[in-house]
């Protein structure tokens, strides 16, 4: 018999959790690929505010997503970062890319290579790159200026279902997110 993991998920905005909540399903699936008993990963639960929110606010959805969810992650970007890790424990892990989330979408060429009218050319030549992007969100929306059939913000749950979660391994930020992760499924004893 399996067991169920729930993980919830306070971001900045709608966009982050369109690409994060498909990427954290993924990821926990892979991290518990290797536990030693089955866990069944199950959907994505949404925090009831953003964390642009004062810390009373966010202390309150945490506590709410806690009811129902073992991991709770808390994204942040970059300028917020202090604000996520005020609030991490055990069951609380921060979030936060180097800069903002959309860094994270150019990571992989191969995603943007399927979509017609992407323009590749403004992606960096390594995945690792896209942290020392000064404006993901302005090279974002460059890849996708040709692409006439959906708005920017469409294509964040498109990445998140199709990024190569080795590739964003490569990212720094990503990589210390996956471990920290890693560690409280280890104290939950989900590994």
């Amino acid at each position: 018999m399996s067991r169920p993991l729930v993980a919830g998920l306070v971001t900045e905005g709608d966009t982050d959790e369109l690409f994060l909540g498909p990427v954290i399903g993924r990821q926990l699936r892979a991290l518990t690929d290797l536990a030693p008993r089955p866990v069944d990963v199950q959907a994505v639960q949404y925090g009831s505010c953003r964390m642009t929110k004062d810390d009373a606010r966010i202390r309150r959805a945490v506590e709410d997503l806690a009811s129902d969810c073992h991991l709770i992650f808390l994204h942040s970007d970059h300028r917020e970062r202090e604000k996520a890790a005020r609030h991490a424990d055990d069951a609380v892990v921060p979030l936060v890319p180097v800069k903002e989330t959309e860094a994270w979408l150019l990571a992989d060429a191969e995603v943007w290579a399927s979509v017609p009218g992407a323009d590749l050319r403004h992606l960096p030549a390594r995945p690792r790159d896209v942290e020392r992007v000064a404006d993901p969100k302005a090279v974002l929306r460059a890849v996708l200026a040709g692409v006439s059939h959906r708005k920017v913000s469409e294509h964040f749950a498109f990445a998140g279902d199709r990024v190569g979660l080795p590739v964003l391994a490569q990212l720094p930020a990503y990589a210390t997110w996956v471990e920290a992760t890693a560690k409280a499924l280890r104290n939950h004893g989900f590994l």
